[in-house]
């Protein structure tokens, strides 16, 4: 399924440099800016492209951001791409993006591991009569617990990773910039996606060093 690649729309390596980029950039900028292409759609749409995607690679730390993002491998084709296979694409990228966050934070704390563990120990046990690892349990207590794990850096590349999401959804046409309701759904969508990602790394935290009693 074709999907738009940054690099390839501003026709540079992946490697390329930021002067590079930039260059690039300008120079498709001149050449389709809509006074040379007057009353001429697709250079409408390719000067949207480029914009875009200078947008996001343009910016060190967005391309940086864009990198863990992207799809990987594209490939060739003449059918035009499904924007539900691509919003759910990016959604599992998310995801997963939130759980290797918490998952490391906790693996360097294995202090607070075993002090949660004895914490939903207790609640397991006072809710089902025995003790197991119960995962709606689990789940229940790292979302009273998120916050203390969030810092103001953590918040910070959070907002810029969502950013740089919901604009390579706008510039894939998965929702277009004028429809704010749509934007704003599917923003909540890649919002959710990552906080259910954080409650996964929690779980699969804890999940290590549970043992049952």
């Amino acid at each position: 399924m074709a999907r738009l690649d940054y690099y390839e729309t501003l026709g540079v390596a992946r490697d390329a440099t930021d002067a590079e980029i930039k260059k690039a950039y300008r120079k498709l900028a001149f050449q389709y800016h809509p006074d040379r292409n007057p009353d001429n759609k697709e250079a409408e749409a390719k000067i949207r492209e480029i914009n875009a995607a200078y947008e996001v690679i343009g910016d060190p730390e967005s391309r940086k951001t864009y990198e863990r993002l992207r799809f990987g491998a594209f490939e060739a084709s003449e059918e035009p791409p499904d924007p539900t296979v691509i919003l759910e694409e990016m959604e599992r990228k998310l995801h997963d993006e939130g759980r290797k966050e918490i998952f490391a934070i906790l693996m360097k704390d294995v202090k607070r591991v075993k002090g949660e563990l004895a914490i939903i120990r207790e609640r397991t046990v006072e809710q089902q009569g025995y003790d197991s690892f119960n995962e709606t349990i689990v789940t229940e207590r790292a979302s009273q617990v998120m916050p203390e794990f969030v810092t103001p850096d953590m918040g910070a590349r959070t907002k810029r990773l969502l950013a740089v999401a919901l604009q390579m959804m706008i510039s894939q046409r998965v929702v277009l910039k004028e429809d704010e309701d749509r934007v704003e759904e599917v923003k909540g969508r890649l919002q959710e996606a990552f906080q259910r990602g954080r409650l996964t790394g929690f779980r699969d935290a804890l999940e290590l060093f549970y043992q049952r009693r």
